[in-house]
């Protein structure tokens, strides 16, 4: 009897879709390469990739996730949140109503959950502090959600927000904000060792070294005037007017040395938001 084809489904946004990650005319990515190293000898994976730039938690909630149960997958990848975080209609406790729900009905069906905090864009574009701490502090609060989840859906979690990983630029893209392809197979790599310590990984481990050159210094200069232009165009149009609210605040506070107020109120949007899926997190869990 042919053993059945292990099912592997991603979700998400622009980070799993794999841009950053360019192999002929178009983009592979970390989920493509992990996917090639699930399977043991004899055995076959399945892959599919529902993720698409852009995507919001919303998007992964109502459009991907009906798609990828209907797959039955053995594993799948949710990791999304970035895009959320550069809305001005970002929610906390929407986000995590959104997360919980996907998360859950993953779950239900016996999939193993792939799941990782990320970086937050502010620093990775390293913006002036008072532009970069509300986007960290929507980030470190989305993370803290992760983690919840990740727990309660005893997920495989990846955390991918360390600094080491944030400094070294050789993984990352021209455009500062998605892994390179060596960021890509770090991402791969570390996924196949968490599976592969379950049990779950059987294959080869993508190997850590590029096929491509890195990005030059030109490359990044060639990014921001021409795709870069419009990305921060698009981002401005939604999210700038409330960023520079958002900013102003920072001064503010940080002027009259109240600026702990606003981690505060972060703190406490976390905590309504966890309370609202019954789940609690130490408030520490918002530096990771």
């Amino acid at each position: 009897m042919v053993p059945r084809a292990l099912r592997f489904v991603a979700l998400g946004d622009s980070l799993t879709a794999g841009v950053g990650d360019r192999v002929g005319g178009g983009w592979r990515g970390w989920a493509a390469l992990l996917a090639g190293g699930l399977a043991g000898a004899g055995v076959d994976a399945d892959f599919r990739n529902l993720a698409v730039s852009g995507a919001l938690t919303e998007d992964v909630a109502e459009r991907q996730t009906p798609e990828a149960l209907a797959l039955g997958p053995d594993i799948a990848s949710v990791v999304v949140g970035v895009n959320d975080t550069l809305r001005c209609t970002f929610d906390i406790e929407d986000l995590t109503l959104r997360l919980d729900t996907v998360c859950a009905a993953l779950a239900a069906r016996g999939t193993v959950l792939l799941t990782a905090c990320l970086p937050d864009p502010g620093s990775m574009l390293g913006l002036p502090a008072p532009l970069a701490r509300p986007l960290a502090r929507r980030q470190r609060a989305v993370n803290a959600v992760v983690h919840a989840l990740s727990e309660r859906y005893g997920a495989v979690h990846l955390h991918a927000a360390d600094a080491s990983w944030v400094a070294d630029r050789s993984m990352w893209s021209a455009d500062r904000l998605h892994p390179g392809e060596r960021g890509h197979r770090m991402i791969a790599r570390r996924f196949h060792e968490l599976l592969a310590a379950r049990g779950l990984a059987h294959g080869t481990a993508p190997g850590c070294e590029p096929d491509q050159p890195l990005p030059t210094r030109s490359a990044s200069l060639l990014w921001l005037a021409t795709a870069g232009t419009g990305w921060v165009a698009r981002r401005c149009t939604d999210l700038l007017p409330q960023l520079l609210q958002l900013a102003g605040a920072e001064v503010r506070h940080w002027a009259r040395g109240s600026s702990a107020r606003l981690d505060r109120s972060a703190e406490h949007a976390l905590s309504s938001a966890l309370a609202a899926v019954s789940l609690d997190v130490p408030l520490a869990r918002m530096g990771e």
